[in-house]
């Protein structure tokens, strides 16, 4: 069998991991993309702004659903997940931090408490990525900082 060959017809479409995880990320940067704008409009549902967000980032059904599911469910548990934020970032007002960190955080915690089919260090890394490409390396530290005490104590067993 030739290098770049597939044991599969050619007509049956194949999604390798890396294609599913490139879908996933690119739906965690539109939902911080959007997260962030509610946070600056002070809009507390994501559901009005939808239409006009996926007419600005047109992409496929799978990503549109997996980002309105992270922005659904980080605004629903906004409030708790702040509170976290506020006992996890000692010496750090939720207020006074970076918009695109503030909703990094808020959205790396709701996946890792309630991303059920997103292990705890997938959930993290994944964080971490977002950051790399739309905060600091300083920022990424503080990040990674927090989701992991967050991950240790309230999921020690993932």
């Amino acid at each position: 069998m030739e290098a770049g060959t597939s044991h599969a017809p050619p007509e049956t479409p194949l999604l390798p991991a890396p294609i599913l995880m490139g879908k996933r990320r690119k739906a965690r940067e539109l939902a911080l993309q959007l997260l962030y704008q509610l946070d600056v409009q002070d809009e507390g549902s994501p559901i009005p702004h939808f239409d006009e967000f996926w007419t600005r980032h047109p992409v496929d059904t799978e990503v549109r659903d997996f980002t309105e599911g992270l922005v659904r469910g980080t605004k629903i548990h906004e409030g708790k997940i702040d509170e976290l934020i506020s006992q996890y970032a000692e010496n750090w007002e939720i207020e006074r931090m970076a918009v695109v960190d503030r909703n990094i955080l808020r959205q790396g915690i709701f996946e890792l408490l309630w991303g059920a089919d997103v292990p705890p260090k997938v959930a993290i890394n994944e964080a971490l990525e977002v950051a790399k490409k739309f905060s600091t390396q300083e920022s990424s530290r503080f990040l990674n900082g927090i989701l992991d005490r967050i991950h240790k104590e309230l999921r020690p067993a993932g």
